[in-house]
């Protein structure tokens, strides 16, 4: 089929799409919005005449999105009476099906990053000092260790950085005793593992006690077999050790672990674990470098639950 045709056929079926599928990689240099980059497939069935056009287009939104269209030929598009196409799912399945699925916990399960980030404006202002506005990205997915280094340096080696760690946490758990909510998919996802009896971990750098403390909040304490949190690994966040960790103790090979992460830093560790690593942005959005340790970058924990039954 001519180049120029299958343009017409691109134009006419566009507006009758009937699924979508998201997909992380980087657009190529010199993509335009809403143009093909890769006209996979066309497929006349006959009698029918149906037309199947599989095609990969850039969104603004970072990400690639596959669609197939089906509809009758072209040249009866336009007819009156002409049947509405049928509808057709499009399928993208991840590697291999996961033996164990291995959570970050803040900004993943719990929405606790934006509490943390209101509490720590909170102490500062207590405090009378002033925290630049990107400073709080930097942060995220770091344990207490890093976050201090990075305190020292925005405030100065006299800054009380002890004192002030204390306040910040203070002021976390009092927004936390009414506002920790659970992410969007997270008793979905968790059902679904459920019933395929798919065991589970969280990998995290805070530490245990506020693990169990956020998890008894939702009554979620038995609903994960493993937990892995500061303290339990030699190094944190972006090494591998908290997800090596978390694998060793479910007895999963990594290879065969699914990651779930929202931060850099996490995705970084999960996929130099050399786990298949799924990023669900938070606060953070995905860089070029993230984009490519991760297999998927997805919207939410709903789409890695459609992922999973899928594969």
């Amino acid at each position: 089929m001519a180049v120029a045709e299958l343009e017409r056929v691109w134009h006419r079926l566009r507006p009758l799409a009937v699924d979508k599928m998201m997909l992380a990689e980087p657009p190529p240099r010199g993509s335009r919005f809403g143009s093909p980059l890769v006209l996979s497939r066309v497929h006349w069935v006959r009698p029918q005449m149906v037309v199947e056009v599989s095609f990969v287009e850039w969104t603004p939104d970072g990400l690639l999105r596959h669609v197939v269209y089906l509809a009758e030929r072209e040249d009866k598009l336009g007819r009156r009476g002409a049947e509405r196409p049928t509808p057709r799912r499009v399928v993208m399945n991840l590697p291999r099906t996961p033996a164990a699925v291995i959570f970050d916990m803040d900004g993943l399960l719990f929405d606790t990053e934006r509490l943390y980030q209101e509490a720590i404006l909170l102490a500062a202002a207590e405090a009378g000092h002033e925290v630049a506005p990107d400073f709080f990205g930097r942060t995220v997915g770091l344990p207490w260790v890093q976050c201090r280094a990075l305190l020292l340096s925005h405030f100065g080696d006299t800054f009380p950085v002890d004192e002030f760690e204390a306040e910040w946490v203070r002021h976390f758990w009092v927004i936390a005793e009414t506002r920790l909510a659970l992410k969007p998919g997270s008793l979905e996802l968790l059902d679904t593992l459920d019933q395929f009896r798919v065991p589970r971990a969280i990998a995290t750098s805070s530490s245990r006690r506020t693990v169990e403390r956020h998890l008894t909040a939702h009554n979620l304490t038995e609903r994960f077999d493993v937990i892995v949190g500061h303290g339990d690994y030699e190094a944190g966040k972006p090494a591998p050790d908290p997800f090596l960790k978390a694998a060793e103790r479910l007895g999963v090979e990594p290879p065969l672990c699914l990651a779930l992460e929202d931060s850099h830093n996490g995705v970084r560790s999960a996929s130099s674990a050399g786990m298949m690593t799924i990023m669900i942005p938070d606060l953070l959005e995905p860089t070029d470098e993230i984009r490519g340790l991760c297999t998927f970058v997805v919207r939410d924990l709903l789409e890695v639950r459609r992922l999973i039954l899928d594969t």
